[in-house]
């Protein structure tokens, strides 16, 4: 750190306690959050900032409020133009994704319903990336991987964290290994291989039969490691259990998600594959909001609309003769599930409310989201709006809801797109129709 910026902290913490003194105390934590976004670790390097210390001394004669904040926005702004913000490879491109209202469905409801763009995060464009990183990060801390030594990870995954683990691996010098259930859209084994990893595409299983893709990637990494005509050892992610999952929203999602809205929020609307999202989420933010409803958005053939509405986990498709595949019985992918990872028990007792959507309801909601918004997504971002919808109808007018828009439509070409066309306004379908049971 230069001496000059050491200076330049110096008065900053000098200005905090001058403002405090004449009584305008809520423009100290102003000037942290509006100069340094709250990281005083930044530095200045070797900048000249004899200007900047000048106007930041020039803030304790500054009385009035309105003014202070302008003198001081004027002052980040040229901070920001000399320290730049330049991003540490593709991994600095995850999280502090934005927060977006999305206006049709708001206006419809008389809520501001908000929506976390996870589909920018910059490696595997959705909210896996944090996920993958801090598995990752979690494994190399323990000395369990080691770059460009032909460690591999190995993961069973219906595409997402395969997507960001394949991205995440090429860019710190490991390989991946990914096994899916081979009736997921292709465009998502295309995608890893084109990416650099090596899919399996295997039948659909339950979790007890041991070609199921999650317990064949297990046994794929025991026998790398076990092996030696292969380099390096094999590590399977394990996405379901792991603590480096939910801990991934609990230092992320939920902080960006408290800080976006200013504190300010009615509920968290989420669906649950391996739950970690909903409750890291709501492990970081149910301590500061405490009224605050954590609502499950669960596809058809899940087991969790019922385990969190009554403790059982079971879904009516369950009963013989009835299934038509051997997992979640729908055609959204990456939420549902029929057993109780760690992931989402760490977080059950924070869940207040489920709501089922159907296959029809998340088909038609990605399409009114295109048609009213410009907004292409998949089908679980689908499935979160129609909840959060159904949510805002039952809460009424005046409440903030917060979801998840968790990837691009694009991925799901192939499937849950297939023969949907989108029109134009006379086309367009009634949202009294998307919600309808």
């Amino acid at each position: 750190m230069s001496r000059q910026t050491r200076d330049f902290r110096f008065l900053l913490y000098l200005a905090e306690s001058i403002v405090i003194i004449v009584g305008v105390a809520q423009i100290s934590d102003y000037i942290r959050r509006r100069i340094f976004g709250g990281d005083l670790n930044k530095t200045l390097q070797d900048h000249d900032v004899k200007a900047h210390q000048k106007r930041l001394l020039q803030l304790s004669k500054i009385k009035d409020p309105e003014v202070l904040k302008k003198t001081i926005d004027e002052l980040a702004s040229s901070l920001d133009n000399e320290i730049g913000d330049v991003k540490e490879g593709i991994e600095g491109c995850i999280g502090n994704t934005p927060l977006i209202k999305i206006k049709s469905l708001s206006e419809a409801t008389g809520c501001e319903i908000l929506a976390k763009a996870e589909f920018l995060n910059g490696a595997g464009n959705s909210p896996k990336d944090r996920v993958a990183l801090s598995i990752i990060e979690m494994a190399e801390s323990k000395g369990l991987l080691v770059p460009h030594s032909g460690d591999t990870i190995y993961e069973g995954t219906v595409g997402s964290t395969g997507i960001s683990l394949a991205a995440i691996c090429r860019a710190r010098g490991y390989k991946a290994h990914i096994c899916m259930p081979n009736d997921m859209a292709v465009e998502k084994s295309d995608l890893l291989l084109k990416l650099g990893a090596e899919v399996e595409r295997v039948r659909p299983a339950p979790i007890v039969d041991q070609n199921q893709f999650v317990n064949l990637a297990r046994v794929r990494a025991a026998s790398h490691t076990a092996g030696s005509d292969k380099p390096g050892r094999g590590l399977f992610a394990d996405q379901f259990e792991t603590e480096a999952n939910w801990r991934a929203h609990f230092t992320g999602t939920g902080p960006e998600i408290y800080e976006q809205s200013g504190g300010r929020l009615d509920a968290f609307v989420s669906g649950a594959g391996t739950g970690g999202t909903i409750s890291g989420v709501a492990l970081h933010l149910k301590p500061k909001l405490p009224k605050l409803k954590v609502v499950l958005a669960d596809p058809p053939g899940s087991g969790l609309y019922n385990r969190v509405k009554f403790g059982v986990m079971f879904d009516p498709k369950e009963r013989e003769g009835t299934r038509r595949r051997h997992q979640v019985d729908t055609i959204v992918e990456g939420i549902g599930i029929n057993r109780v990872t760690h992931n989402f028990d760490i977080g059950r007792e924070l869940i207040d409310d489920a709501i089922r959507v159907t296959d029809n309801q998340a088909l038609a909601m990605a399409r009114w989201l295109v048609e009213n918004d410009g907004i292409f997504v998949g089908s679980s971002s689908a499935v979160n709006c129609v909840a959060a919808t159904k949510l805002a109808k039952q809460l009424g007018p005046g409440h903030r809801i917060v979801t998840l828009l968790c990837d691009s439509g694009a991925r799901h070409l192939s499937k849950f797109w297939a023969n949907k066309e989108v029109g134009g306004s006379e086309n367009d379908v009634s949202l009294e129709a998307i919600l309808a049971p």
